[in-house]
């Protein structure tokens, strides 16, 4: 096709790409609009499943290259020529659709999903859709699955294959949700689907690699309660004594306002129970800490595996010097470092517009940093004072914890 017969009377480009989404039943389960583009196309990018399902109807399938990248930019580097893509299920849900809508205009696309595979999940448990935790474990790490327990959760997960069943129920055992219902729901919506139930402390059972796996999550003991409200308790975390205590935590949190998306910088993480409260309390946001110590370092990662923050970029870096390069954030929080020079101002600098900062002293240095940097830029300052009841002999008295001074700031 021309450049110009690609365009669109307004000039701008005419839909070339056609984005289908295909489930286990292949060409049967396809819209008459999607079959005819199919038809009426020279390429046709897909899976090596895909193209089974395909290969009855005459259909040639062109597997995407490896790495994704590759596929992406041969793609993109013909740019008009008609083409579809196929995908599983719908492609706007954890599929290329996504990618692909962030590196083009939509009306260069015609998007026809199709049945996505929770919602088939959903349809055969008689969940509704609304009320299931959906958790995509799809090439990720499955300790990302213990931010979302609690007795009672329904969750849906998109695992990688059969085998990562087996790992997520002994985790599941490991966390004490042991009696969680398990049902692996594989290859639906075609021939060959299959439910398959238990429970976690005793599964055993070998299964498809397309799967998807619910949860119906059962404590079988005490266990204590995750919330991803901030303010764990401070035996949540291992640490050496250098946390930022529960309280203080959760007014930190509350200043720091994680929303979704939203990228935190951690200026001496510690056991980094801030940035894991942070990736804890909002979907899709990310933190990079920044720890100098090798053994605090290591126990921060173990942290984050536990509490089901696994993505946690953690550096071996201190600041100012650690900060070049990194992309902006959207906060920063300062528990630490706070008398390197021009640290301060460093962070700053780097903040978006409308970014938060929050920093905390203990120490009559770091608090003469504080003021005058309140004096400069303006902000809040509070002091912190928690006591916690302790015993006195044989009686209960008050244990005042070292007071906490925060100044914090909204960017203009």
């Amino acid at each position: 096709m021309s450049e110009i017969a690609a365009q669109g009377a307004d000039g701008q480009r005419a839909p070339w790409l056609t984005l289908i989404g295909i489930g286990e039943d292949g060409w049967d389960g396809l819209s008459q609009l999607a079959r005819a583009a199919l038809r009426d196309t020279a390429r046709v990018f897909g899976g090596a499943r895909h193209a089974r399902l395909l290969a009855v109807n005459g259909i040639e399938v062109t597997p995407w290259p490896s790495p994704f990248h590759e596929g992406l930019e041969m793609l993109l580097s013909a740019r008009g020529t008609p083409t579809v893509v196929l995908a599983s299920g719908d492609p706007m849900w954890f599929g290329i659709g996504a990618t692909l809508a962030r590196r083009l205009p939509l009306g260069e696309m015609t998007i026809l999903p199709g049945r996505s595979s929770l919602s088939l999940a959903a349809s055969r448990l008689g969940w509704p859709l609304q009320d299931v935790e959906i958790v995509s474990l799809h090439g990720r790490a499955i300790d990302s699955l213990r931010a979302h327990l609690f007795p009672g959760a329904r969750l849906l997960c998109l695992t990688s294959n059969g085998a990562a069943v087996e790992a997520i129920a002994d985790l599941l055992a490991d966390e004490g949700y042991g009696a969680s219902r398990l049902s692996v729901l594989e290859h639906l919506g075609g021939p060959r689907e299959r439910i398959v139930t238990g429970t976690a402390e005793s599964w055993d059972d070998a299964v498809a690699d397309l799967n998807v796996l619910a949860i119906e999550a059962r404590a079988v003991r005490d266990t204590p309660l995750r919330v991803r409200v901030p303010g764990l308790p401070d035996d949540a975390f291992r640490h050496d004594g250098k946390i930022t205590k529960r309280e203080v935590r959760a007014v930190t949190l509350a200043r720091l306002a994680p929303v979704p998306g939203a990228r935190l910088w951690d200026i001496g993480a510690g056991s980094g129970a801030v940035s894991i409260e942070w990736l804890r309390a909002a979907r899709g946001a990310s933190a990079i800490a920044l720890e100098p110590n090798d053994e605090r370092r290591a126990v921060a990662l173990a942290n984050a595996a536990a509490l089901g923050t696994p993505q946690l970029d953690l550096r071996n870096a201190s600041a100012p010097e650690g900060l070049d390069g990194l992309e902006p954030p959207d906060a920063v929080f300062l528990g630490g470092g706070l008398t390197a020079p021009g640290i301060v101002d460093a962070v700053f600098e780097a903040l978006v517009p409308g970014g938060r900062l929050v920093a905390n002293a203990v120490t009559l240095e770091s608090e003469a940093v504080l003021l005058a940097a309140h004096a400069r830029l303006g902000g809040e300052l509070t002091r912190i004072a928690i006591s916690r009841a302790s015993p006195v002999g044989g009686l209960t008295g008050w244990r005042p914890l070292m007071p906490v001074t925060q100044w914090s700031l909204v960017k203009p």
